[in-house]
C-alpha cells in the first residue's frame, strides 16, 4: 500500500508540473501536450507515453485499494471486537482513518470528473483534443465557478490524504521508532501543501482572469 501510494504521489507531482505550463501561454501549453502524445515517435506508437502512465496509474490505484481491503480484513480477523478506545499513534490526527477513507472517495469521484472533462472532453465545451490550453480555460471559466469550487474541495481532500499517507508510508517503510518522526511529519505536510498549491494556482488564475 505504501509503495503504490508513493508511485501515485510521483505521478501527481509530474501532473502538477505539467499543468503549470498554462502560465507560458496557449502555444507553449499545447506544444507540451502534443509532445506527450508524440513522445518516442516514430519508433513508438502515438500516445505511448500517455498510455504507459495511464496504465501505471490505474494499476497503482488497483493495488492501493486491494491492499486497503486486504489490510482491513486482516485487522478484522486479528481482532473482530473493536477497541473501546483505540490508541492513537503519535503524529496521527484524531480522525485519520475517517479522513483517509472520505478523502479517497472524494478523490476517486474527482478523477472520474477530471477524465470526463479534460481527457475525454465529454463535459468540456472545447472538443479539439489538440487545444489543451483552451480546455483548461473553458473548465475554469468564471461562469463555471461550481467546477472550480469542486476542484478546490477535491484538492483539500487530496492534501489531507497526502499528508497522512506520506507520513504513514514512511512509517511503514522506515519503521515507527525513528528519530526522523518529527521531520517526516514536517516533510509530509510540506509536500501536501506544495502539491495542493501547485494544482490550485491554475484554476484560481483562470477564474480570476490572471490567465486568459
Amino acid at each position: 500500500m505504501a509503495v503504490s501510494g508513493v508511485l501515485m504521489v510521483l505521478f501527481i507531482i509530474a501532473h502538477m508540473a505539467g499543468n503549470l505550463h498554462v502560465f507560458e501561454g496557449r502555444e507553449e501549453m499545447n506544444a507540451y501536450a502534443a509532445g506527450l502524445r508524440s513522445f518516442g515517435a516514430p519508433l513508438l506508437p502515438h500516445e505511448s507515453l500517455l498510455w504507459v502512465m495511464r496504465i501505471g496509474l490505474v494499476a497503482s490505484i488497483a493495488v492501493h485499494i486491494g491492499a486497503l481491503i486486504a489490510l482491513s480484513r486482516r485487522a478484522h480477523h486479528a481482532r473482530p471486537v473493536r477497541y473501546a478506545h483505540r490508541h492513537k499513534a503519535k503524529g496521527e490526527s484524531p480522525n485519520a482513518y475517517g479522513i483517509m477513507r472520505f478523502g479517497g472517495i472524494v478523490i476517486f469521484l474527482f478523477v472520474i470528473w477530471h477524465l470526463l472533462d479534460l481527457t475525454w472532453r465529454t463535459v468540456n465545451p472545447v472538443k479539439d483534443a489538440h487545444d489543451a490550453y483552451g480546455a483548461v480555460m473553458a473548465t475554469f471559466d468564471p461562469d463555471r465557478w461550481p467546477v472550480t469550487v469542486f476542484y478546490l474541495l477535491a484538492l483539500t481532500a487530496l492534501g489531507l490524504h497526502l499528508r497522512h499517507g506520506i507520513w504513514s508510508a514512511v512509517q511503514t517503510i522506515a519503521g515507527p521508532n525513528t528519530k526522523w518522526r518529527k521531520r517526516t511529519q514536517a516533510i509530509a505536510l510540506a509536500v501536501a501543501v506544495l502539491i495542493v498549491a501547485g494544482f490550485a494556482i491554475v484554476p484560481l488564475a483562470v477564474t480570476f482572469g490572471v490567465v486568459s
